[in-house]
């Protein structure tokens, strides 16, 4: 884009803790931890210093379907930054004596998880949510699925995970598509393809779990299922998940929060995976008010099922995620992961103004309607973690819902 100073790489790879089985579970968060360790003719120190002798950041990312690498830079730092990544995910050393240190800083990473309470309750939910699959275990691992890991076998793990087929070169900001085209060829055009066995789609499965902890305020998770990435529904599934808990003037901060005292914090959020999708409600509550919370909880959810929304809150709901999508046009970094994800998901990226136009689309009934889909099959999964008194929390919120 002209006039522009600064740009924003970014290198996904579809693949991540969706593919591991129980027994590889958390090889991939891992993996991405030890490439940093050493890769093509740098050590861990050399792989940041270049890129911040320039002025630029480096991060990395695992998730249950992404694993993404990211560069933002100042203009002219293009070629250093597509060198650097290359080399992170085609040619790694992986140290057999990093290995097994890393092995240890993810067990400290994993226990920090564990004794960070909104941190943990969320995995606890996902377990429920999906219990028995990839997508119900921790994308960390824990340090018995760890241990096996060598440096052969992590580095087959890598052939396969950071397979060309299915990585995209992603950059936006101060770039020439020419030297894009270049530099692309160069340092990701001449890899071998080891192609990956999909995995099974993932099936809602729900459930309740609660750990006592003593602690000052409940942590609670409700989760029921949502529309996936690709369903017509998404943009309905995203307005109503606004309308529900997204921002202060939500229905459940104004109910729970402001006219109830019910929870310092709480909102909603809409995970939408490749074919399942996740609508949540997190809360911080006194543990004494959790069950009362969970009733409001599910009051809300099921009067937007049953009537929808005013158009009052229709229209600020638009409002605001019209807002954030062309702020974040602004962002090269945010455009640069958007475009990586979207040709992952659809193939090709999907234009501003065709994304705001399906969203301004969307009428009320089918708000009401992505409400009402994810009641449909009677299941939820919820986590409670803190007090004992707040336990009960999680049967609540089902019995609310579901009767």
């Amino acid at each position: 884009m002209p006039g522009l100073r600064t740009l924003a790489l970014t290198v996904a790879v579809r693949g991540g803790a969706k593919w591991e089985t129980e027994a590889t579970s958390g090889w991939s968060h891992c993996l991405e931890h030890l490439v940093f360790k050493g890769a093509g003719d740098m050590g861990a120190r050399e792989i940041v210093e270049r890129i911040e002798a320039e002025g630029g950041s480096l991060n990395a990312s695992t998730g249950y379907e992404r694993t993404s690498f990211e560069v933002r830079a100042l203009d002219g730092s293009l070629p250093l930054a597509m060198q650097v990544v290359s080399d992170l995910v085609f040619r790694p050393t992986l140290d057999s004596d990093e290995i097994e240190r890393e092995k240890d800083v993810v067990a400290q990473e994993i226990a920090e998880a564990f004794d960070t309470p909104d941190d943990h309750v969320f995995e606890m939910a996902q377990t429920q949510a999906f219990r028995g699959q990839p997508l119900g275990r921790p994308i960390l691992g824990s340090v018995k699925s760890l241990k096996p890991i060598t440096r052969a076998s992590i580095s087959d793990w890598r052939a396969r995970l950071y397979s060309p087929d299915r990585m995209v070169v992603a950059v936006s900001g101060a770039v020439n598509e020419t030297e894009l085209l270049a530099l692309a060829e160069r340092w990701f055009g001449d890899q071998t393809a080891a192609p990956a066995a999909e995995p099974e789609a993932p099936r809602f499965t729900g459930g309740d779990a609660a750990l006592s902890r003593r602690i000052e305020q409940a942590n609670i998770v409700f989760q029921l299922p949502a529309p996936a990435a690709g369903d017509p529904a998404y943009a309905a599934a995203r307005l109503m998940t606004e309308i529900l808990g997204g921002g202060m003037a939500s229905r459940l901060f104004q109910s729970a929060r402001e006219e109830r005292g019910l929870a310092y914090a709480i909102d909603a959020y809409h995970e939408p995976y490749e074919d399942a999708g996740i609508l949540g409600i997190y809360a911080g509550a006194a543990a004494d008010r959790a069950v009362e919370l969970a009733g409001v909880c599910a009051a809300e959810l099921r009067a937007l099922a049953e009537t929808g929304p005013t158009a009052a809150e229709l229209s600020r709901a638009k409002a605001v995620m019209n807002a954030g999508l062309w702020m974040s046009d602004e962002s090269p970094s945010a455009r640069a992961n958007r475009a990586a994800a979207q040709v992952l998901l659809f193939g090709a990226p999907i234009p501003s103004d065709i994304m705001a136009e399906r969203m301004l689309a969307q009428t009320a009934g089918d708000v009401r309607a992505a409400a009402a889909l994810s009641l449909t099959g009677d299941m939820a999964a919820t986590a409670v973690l803190g007090p004992r008194a707040a336990a009960p929390a999680g049967a609540a919120f089902r019995e609310a819902l579901f009767g």
